[in-house]
Order: structure tokens, then C-alpha cells, then sequence
């Protein structure tokens, strides 16, 4: 399969995988949630609220409700910063590590199944 794909193409990927993980996976994360989880994964750490808060364009409360949820999966962990107490760190865990790389395959067996 090429790497660019019609927008359709990539919509019904993003179909086939949604529809996949609501299907088959007892967490359900939002969009929004997926987001920062991507974020913390992708980008190098440190990551805080505030900074999570900027990058994503919204507030703190919603950062703070989202990793409330996720934490409660074990998706992520908050640990007070030990240099500025006034910070707390989202660290990731392995159960979250686990959730994106079945995520990662799951979409490469979506694509695989488009193309064939």
C-alpha cells in the first residue's frame, strides 16, 4: 500500500480501527484523551498539566479530568516534580506502553486488511 492515502482511504482506516477498538477493548478513551496519551508517548518528557494544557489549546481543569481518567486505567501516573514542588509530572507507565503498541498494531492490521 502507498503511504498516501485518498481521504476517504484514511477515513475509513480511522473507521475500520475505532470500530475495532470500541468492539474489542474494555477501555474506551476519547479523543481528546487519546491525544495526550500520543502526546506523553511521542514527545520527550518532562510533560505537565500546564504544558499539556498549552500544546493541546485548552485548559487545565480538562487536562487534569482527562489524566484523572487515564491514571485510573494505569494508563498514566502523576508524580510531584522534586525540583519545583509547585509541578507535578505525568510519567508513563507500562500499561499505557501496552495500550498504544496494541493501538500501533491494531492500525497495521487495518491497513493490511484495506490493502488486500
Amino acid at each position: 500500500m502507498s503511504t498516501e492515502l485518498t481521504a476517504t482511504a484514511a477515513l475509513g482506516l480511522w473507521h475500520h480501527v475505532t470500530l475495532q477498538q470500541v468492539q474489542d477493548d474494555a477501555r474506551d478513551l476519547t479523543l481528546r484523551q487519546l491525544a495526550i496519551l500520543l502526546h506523553i508517548y511521542l514527545v520527550p518528557p518532562p510533560h505537565t498539566v500546564r504544558g499539556l494544557a498549552a500544546t493541546l489549546k485548552v485548559t487545565k481543569p480538562v487536562i487534569t479530568r482527562a489524566l484523572n481518567t487515564m491514571g485510573e486505567m494505569g494508563l498514566v501516573d502523576r508524580v510531584r516534580d522534586e525540583i519545583d514542588r509547585r509541578n507535578v509530572l505525568i510519567k508513563r507507565t507500562v500499561a499505557g506502553a501496552l495500550y498504544l503498541e496494541k493501538l500501533g498494531d491494531l492500525i497495521i492490521d487495518q491497513a493490511r486488511m484495506m490493502r488486500s
